[in-house]
């Protein structure tokens, strides 16, 4: 399993004196003018939350933050790798990136550097929401259906591909309809152009879909099914159970057990001053009380409840942050060195393959990447994680 691979940054260390409702740190926190972020299209839970950052970064710092709304993770990535944005609000497709699998083993991208500032784990969950129309009551009752996908982005897909292999299913087994974006998709279901969608259970478009004339229902994926939770961690090994007590149909005294991962995660490049990192990090920690209420799952966003020991490094920056609010140990600190120590060997791997002459076709360029990454990544003794 992937998830025991996280690692975090070098020590850097906070002082004195300045006080927070919640934290303190060494000094005053310098946020510039304006700020852009990415996220998810408009309406969903990345998008909200990165609002209410952005709005609380107005209020205290008067910085204009921009979020920019995107379809898929290329689409997101896009700005920030072009150094045209902070910030990107992602997604599982964080892992995808930093591998360099799936869209990111086109040549024009290759591994990232990416690197997190916060991420968040809240009541809600992430799985395949399915129309109540359907008649569909577990995830087996799926075969057939009409399952959605959006082009340019492999967490989503891949996240799709996960909760379907949880019930021993592939997309050879359900017939995959292709959407331009997370947004069309989700209309998609609500409009009978598809059956099942991948979102979070507190995403807009769960929420309009549960409403809608079609309905909503989220399959469980019980934690005492072992063999299907091989199953899924195999495909999307980021993964984990959890029981969803927020979102489209949901509540705490109708909880569903789904699986999870951090999201949204904010993350910026390795090359990102880690000065600019760390004060938007710690004005997220010195300022959760002000956004934490302002969309569903900011809660998720505290200093002491970010995920430990994850499968993408936390930058230098936000370890700075992380340990002035007392959130951060020796154990997570040899995690994320191994983590970067990860990305290293990646970066190595794409640049040797990339001065191997390798073939121009788009497919045939992807399957040898794959091969000289597995055989870097063995080299050094570290988990393929897409065997």
């Amino acid at each position: 399993m992937f998830r025991g691979l996280l690692m975090l940054a070098p020590a850097l260390v906070g002082g004195l004196s300045f006080a927070s409702t919640r934290y303190a740190f060494a000094e005053d926190t310098k946020l510039p003018a304006t700020l852009t972020f990415t996220a998810y299209d408009t309406g969903t839970a990345g998008f909200n939350i990165a609002v209410g950052v952005g709005k609380m970064m107005k209020d205290k710092y008067s910085t204009d933050v921009r979020v920019l709304p995107a379809g898929n993770d290329v689409a997101r990535l896009a700005p920030l790798r072009a150094k045209r944005a902070a910030s990107a609000a992602m997604g599982s497709g964080t892992y995808f990136a930093q591998e360099g699998v799936f869209e990111f083993g086109a040549k024009e991208w290759g591994p990232q550097p990416l690197q997190i500032l916060l991420s968040t784990v809240d009541c809600n969950c992430g799985s395949l929401g399915v129309a109540a129309d359907t008649g569909v009551k577990e995830l087996k009752d799926l075969k057939g259906k009409r399952v959605g996908f959006v082009v340019g982005s492999p967490a989503l897909n891949q996240n799709s591909l996960a909760v379907l292999a949880f019930a021993g299913l592939t997309q050879k087994d359900v017939k995959a309809v292709e959407f331009a974006s997370y947004g069309a998709m989700w209309k998609g279901l609500i409009n009978n152009d598809v059956d099942a969608a991948f979102g979070t259970t507190i995403t807009g478009p769960a929420k309009e879909a549960e409403t809608s004339p079609r309905g909503l229902i989220w399959p469980p994926l019980p934690a005492k099914d072992k063999e299907g939770w091989a199953r899924m961690q195999k495909v999307g090994s980021f993964f984990f159970p959890q029981v969803a007590t927020c979102g489209a149909g949901i509540s705490p005294d109708k909880p569903v057990e789904l699986g999870n991962y951090p999201y949204p995660i904010f993350v910026a490049y390795a090359s990102q001053p880690a000065d600019q990192v760390y004060a938007i990090t710690k004005a997220m920690i010195v300022n959760y009380d002000a956004y934490k209420d302002s969309a569903p799952g900011a809660g998720g966003l505290a200093a002491d409840r970010q995920t430990k020991n994850w499968v993408v490094p936390l930058h230098p920056g936000a370890v700075k942050a992380m340990k002035e609010a007392g959130q951060w140990s020796d154990a997570q600190d040899a995690h994320n060195n191994k983590l970067f120590k990860r990305q290293e060997v990646l970066a190595a791997a794409w640049t040797d393959y990339g001065k191997s002459n390798p073939p121009s076709d788009e497919k045939a360029f992807l399957d040898g990447w794959m091969k000289a990454r597995a055989a870097a990544l063995a080299k050094a003794d570290m988990p393929n994680g897409f065997d």
